[in-house]
């Protein structure tokens, strides 16, 4: 009898310190690499709206250039097969269940510090949701490798957005949590895209506005689907593009026109 009064004593004593194994269950870290603090910004965005733990992935010796030279440094790195050297972690992963792993896209995938992060760390059993900041996109691809490179985990696309357009990822980031459960709230579901047809002189003078001042060549649209939803103008374009091999190749671009505001791209999908 003073057995069974102890041990419902500890049981009790547990769940009001939350200290049962049943209490862990359901902890949420934001864990990501920035280098020029886009993917930061994003990644304080998030632990902001889902009340979670944060921690990033430092290396050792950082990328401290400026685009080209990252580029240029990266090149090298993959060319000799070097894996980059990261910092011990200071986090615990053991402790969550579920993590939204950030990371700029270099070269179409996750950056060389995350790759290492994936090569060195178990994520089994957990839920892991991909979020990435980049020039034009590439989180479908690097979701794909993160799902490859942690076979036993559950991955998931999570949130993705250009450099350029950071200053937009609070509200995008809120509904995106919104919609796919991560938070409670009540959002109105956006319409679906019309049927893609032809694009007229007026669809490419809004694509050569959001698409015209990029680095890159992004190709020709073609044709174009449309949707709108609170004086917002979405654009989904199927663009044609030239290989350098001189093949020929096809994209989706993204592009959305603010009510007031003027065209921009959101991402492009290869």
């Amino acid at each position: 009898m003073k057995f069974r009064l102890f041990a419902v004593a500890a049981l009790m004593i547990a769940a009001l310190c939350g200290c049962s194994t049943s209490a862990k269950k359901n902890k949420t870290l934001v864990f990501y690499y920035s280098q020029t603090g886009a993917t930061k910004a994003v990644a304080e965005e998030l632990q902001s709206q889902l009340g979670a733990d944060i921690a990033c992935i430092e290396v050792v010796e950082p990328y401290n250039g400026d685009y080209a030279a990252t580029v240029a440094r990266w090149r090298r790195e993959r060319e000799a097969g070097v894996k980059v050297a990261i910092q011990p972690l200071a986090v615990d992963l053991d402790q969550y269940d579920t993590i939204f792993l950030g990371f700029p896209i270099w070269g179409g995938t996750f950056a060389s510090p995350m790759a290492t992060f994936l090569d060195d760390h178990s994520l089994a059993g957990k839920t892991v949701v991909t979020f990435a900041t980049f020039g034009s996109g590439g989180i479908d691809s690097a979701t794909a490798d993160v799902a490859a490179a942690q076979p036993d985990a559950k991955v998931i696309k999570g949130y993705g957005v250009r450099n350029a357009r950071v200053a937009k990822a609070p509200a995008e980031i809120s509904r995106f949590l919104i919609e796919n459960g991560y938070v409670e709230g009540e959002i109105a579901p956006l319409p679906e895209y019309g049927e893609a047809v032809p694009v007229t002189d007026e669809d490419v003078a809004v694509f050569d506005a959001a698409c015209g001042d990029y680095q890159f060549p992004l190709g020709t649209p073609v044709t174009v689907a449309k949707r709108s939803y609170d004086g917002t103008q979405d654009y989904r374009f199927d663009v044609k593009s030239q290989t350098r091999d001189g093949g020929e190749a096809l994209s989706t671009i993204y592009v959305v026109v603010p009510q007031g505001g003027t065209p921009e791209f959101t991402q492009v999908l290869k």
